[in-house]
């Protein structure tokens, strides 16, 4: 990654603690990427510049609304701006709103298909032009593993579902220019997004219920991305990579029985 500028869009974190974004922005500048650290919560991307540069990185913070094109647009031209190109964009922006169809509202339905939607190919659209004229770049997505399967949150695994056919119709449209287009879909992780729901309890049933045993964290995600931004990965584009502790593999499959008698 060294001498590579990458844009994560979403670099804060809902939260204290880290999130994905937050993660694969440190991630990628101890590998020595400049990260433009792009949030609407300025604060937020501030705390995750302050971790990268105790750690040796370098970057810089850029506020904005990722659903709106001037804001996007602004992102992009900024990091080019400061650091003359523009190698990778990550996309990891993400609402979740819990509820089945009955009681989803179409303002709900609205706010994240526009969040988990919209970003995505805001983002995408003004940066691809910078990647072209450098050469090639890499893009990567953030579905989930509920794009995978059925989900009781309606909008939310809708929406990661979109972003997996958005990844491999980007890969097939960028392909020409060099450009890959890759999105990872991580399973339950231990993230500020998820800490106001996580229990005790609801901890021992997802322990239960994931293969390996263990909640994932952001850095598992952070990880992968990481793979999918490196020349290492120069021959793969178009897929989804799945990071989800086996759970898609087999649901609650284990010797072990579920705590509580839970199924």
């Amino acid at each position: 990654m060294k001498g590579k500028v990458a844009i994560i869009a979403g670099a804060g974190s809902s939260g204290p603690g880290i999130g994905i974004g937050r993660a694969t922005s440190i991630l990628f500048a101890q590998e020595g990427a400049k990260v433009v650290c792009a949030d609407i919560d300025e604060n937020a991307a501030k705390e995750t510049l302050r971790m990268l540069e105790e750690r040796g990185g370098e970057g810089i913070v850029v506020q904005g609304d990722l659903t709106k094109s001037e804001d996007a647009k602004r992102i992009v031209e900024t990091a080019v701006s400061t650091y003359g190109k523009l190698d990778i964009l990550h996309n990891v922006v993400g609402i979740a709103i819990p509820f089945g169809l009955l009681d989803t509202t179409e303002e709900d339905w609205d706010a994240v298909v526009t969040t988990n939607l919209k970003s995505i190919f805001l983002m995408s659209k003004y940066a691809v032009p910078h990647m072209i004229k450098g050469g090639g770049g890499v893009i990567i997505n953030t579905s989930s593993a509920a794009g995978l399967t059925g989900h009781p949150s309606l909008t939310y695994a809708t929406t990661k579902a979109a972003i997996i056919n958005m990844t491999r119709s980007m890969a097939i449209d960028l392909a020409e220019y060099n450009i890959r287009v890759n999105c990872i879909a991580p399973g339950f992780l231990d993230t500020p997004m998820v800490a106001p729901i996580m229990t005790e309890e609801r901890r021992q049933v997802l322990e239960w219920m994931i293969p390996l045993r263990r909640i994932g964290t952001a850095w598992d995600a952070a990880y992968g991305a990481l793979y999918l931004a490196s020349d290492e990965a120069s021959y793969v584009t178009g897929i989804t990579l799945v990071i989800d502790g086996g759970i898609l593999a087999g649901r609650g499959i284990g010797p072990a029985k579920p705590p509580g008698g839970m199924i």
